[in-house]
């Protein structure tokens, strides 16, 4: 069976593949251990998204990010620049790879979504089951809940 690889492309000079390899040979200044700091119901230790975002250089004309999660095709887009600071990809549990009971094997955290100074930022851009990151020069797919009806639903599902 193949290892998993977060996939990072679009509008960047280097579109690549990180396994976990690749994410945990990042800088230790970007390692962000123990997530459960940020989002106390999380578990896992991530890396920095600026950290990955310098290993694919976006391009000038990069303005959103979009986060896919093939395993529920679910889709967020939201500004980079508002979430380029804030943003974790959690990728480990220990010295194993984050699981699937955990949202794995990738998943995406936003630190502090106050921080980023936008209403585009709620909790549903914490994607779990994260499979691609896609840089874009105008917003891409977004699956959230319009209404607060579809997104009680969805947290409701989600526990």
């Amino acid at each position: 069976m193949n290892e998993p690889a977060l996939v990072v492309d679009g509008l960047v000079e280097n579109p690549r593949e990180f396994a976990l390899a690749d994410l945990a040979g990042l800088p230790a200044d970007a390692q962000i251990e123990d997530v459960s700091r940020f989002h106390s119901k999380r578990k896992g230790d991530g890396v920095a998204l600026e950290a990955v975002l310098d290993r694919v250089r976006p391009l000038p004309e990069a303005n959103y990010l979009t986060l896919h999660a093939d395993r529920d095709d679910f889709h967020v887009s939201i500004p980079l620049q508002a979430v380029r600071a804030e943003g974790i990809v959690v990728y480990r549990l220990g010295d194993r790879p984050l699981g699937v009971e955990q949202c794995g094997p990738f998943r995406f955290l936003i630190r502090d979504p106050a921080a980023c100074h936008t209403s585009e930022l709620d909790d549903c851009a914490n994607v779990k089951y994260l499979s691609r990151i896609e840089l874009s020069h105008r917003r891409g797919r977004d699956t959230r809940p319009r209404t607060d009806d579809e997104h009680a639903k969805l947290h409701e599902e989600s526990r």
